[in-house]
């Protein structure tokens, strides 16, 4: 092919010399339009057909690596093959040493050019597979994105020790031997991300958080559900929308309050007490008992605490005419018990789980009655309408029994006294 070009140009009347090279220029040309001519075919055929099969598949998976470009970027390898495996054309009849370096330097160039496009098939490869990932349950319980991260630095190290290898025609293993010298250099610079990378490995092996938790860190910020799970950060998209980025060694080193067991329960916490005024506790009287008994839902509570009382003064022979003899039943004592049989009753209170009606010690707030039971709707404008709809229910039944909310004065008990 040489000698056909170069006799062709020395026919036009072109110096032998200016032929040779020009001869050389038009292969090398020649060369490049095969190139182009596989790129056109791998992508205009090759590519067009698979994609088309891909399209037609049941599966999702392979819908991913069409979507990431994975094969989009493999088909830059067509290209240069032809230019690798024809490098040697130009540069035929010269001095075999000669032959040799220009050949040489023409496929190192190449194979920069396929180490380069390896990184990015391998950076689209795993885009496709987190994508993939992302679809399962299982990708809540693993910080898949981390992995993927570390992954991408791997291979973008590796890539960058084999270009300065065909740069510097060095063996590779020559970076490699000089890399222990550098290590402290490489641990100040990637510090966080190593720090990032065991906290990703610590984070996933202890199962601590995953993406879709809510979790609360004070210190930062932060309070709301898990929305990204990275190499060195987490981002969490608190309930007023903004997003806090955490570094993911800090959830490690720090304290931070993981609601998932609360999700995964499927009940929520109601805690909250109700302060009686002391001054209105009393014994029940008859008059109290009786209108006690027409309360649906402790009529049989104070039949049967009446019967338990009555005999166990009987038997100790107590003197009725002074309530503070013997056991009484109070108005404070029945109205726990109605709160707990309502609250038994309520359909969205979780009945398997803590169930308290307690009474505290007595403050200077008068007496603390807590409520201490799990709603078994976890929802959280659900479960706020829940624990509203019981306290409006229990504070309004407080007078019933002669009870009365214990509230520090306001104006209006200054302004009522002062009257």
């Amino acid at each position: 092919m040489l000698d056909f070009f170069n006799n062709w140009f020395l026919e036009f009347g072109l110096p032998s010399q200016v032929a040779i090279w020009t001869t050389r220029a038009f292969i090398g040309i020649w060369v490049l339009l095969l190139s182009a001519l596989a790129n056109f075919m791998v992508k205009r055929f090759a590519l067009r057909t698979l994609k088309f099969i891909i399209a037609k598949t049941r599966t999702t998976w392979d819908d991913a690596i069409v979507q990431h470009k994975v094969l989009d970027r493999l088909a830059h390898l067509a290209p240069a093959l032809v230019i690798y495996n024809l490098a040697h054309w130009p540069f035929t009849n010269l001095p075999p040493t000669t032959q040799a370096s220009y050949t040489a330097l023409v496929q190192d160039a190449v194979l920069i050019f396929v180490v380069i496009i390896c990184i990015f098939v391998i950076d689209a490869f795993l885009n496709a597979t987190l994508d993939i990932i992302n679809r399962y349950e299982v990708a809540r319980k693993i910080p898949a994105k981390g992995f993927a991260q570390v992954i991408k630095l791997i291979s973008a190290f590796v890539g960058s020790i084999l270009i300065f290898s065909l740069l510097l025609d060095q063996n590779p293993a020559y970076f490699l031997s000089g890399l222990g010298a550098m290590t402290a250099v490489i641990l100040l610079i990637f510090k966080d991300t190593i720090l990032g990378l065991v906290a990703g490995i610590q984070l996933s092996a202890n199962k601590m958080v995953a993406v879709g938790d809510w979790i609360e860190m004070p210190k930062y910020g932060a309070d709301g559900d898990v929305i990204d799970v990275a190499l060195t950060t987490v981002k969490v998209q608190n309930w007023d929308k903004t997003i806090t980025t955490i570094p993911a060694y800090a959830l490690i080193s720090d304290s931070f309050k993981n609601w998932s067991g609360m999700q995964e329960s499927g009940g929520r916490r109601i805690k909250r007490p109700i302060n009686i005024d002391i001054q209105t506790i009393c014994f029940c009287n008859e008059n109290m008992l009786i209108r006690f008994s027409k309360i649906k839902y402790i009529s049989e509570y104070i039949q049967k605490k009446k019967d338990e009382l009555a005999r166990h003064n009987t038997e100790q022979n107590i003197d009725n005419t002074n309530l503070v003899n013997g056991r009484r039943m109070t108005n404070v004592g029945t109205f726990r018990a109605y709160v707990t049989a309502y609250l038994k009753n309520h359909p969205k209170i979780h009945q398997n789980m803590t169930f308290l009606v307690r009474q505290l010690a007595p403050t200077e707030h008068g007496l603390p009655i807590e409520i201490y039971i799990f709603s078994n709707d976890i929802a959280w404008a659900n479960y706020e309408a829940i624990q509203a709809d019981i306290f409006d229910h229990i504070l309004a039944v407080v007078p019933e029994f002669d009870l009365r909310v214990f509230q520090d004065p306001s104006g209006n008990d200054f302004r009522t006294l002062k009257q």
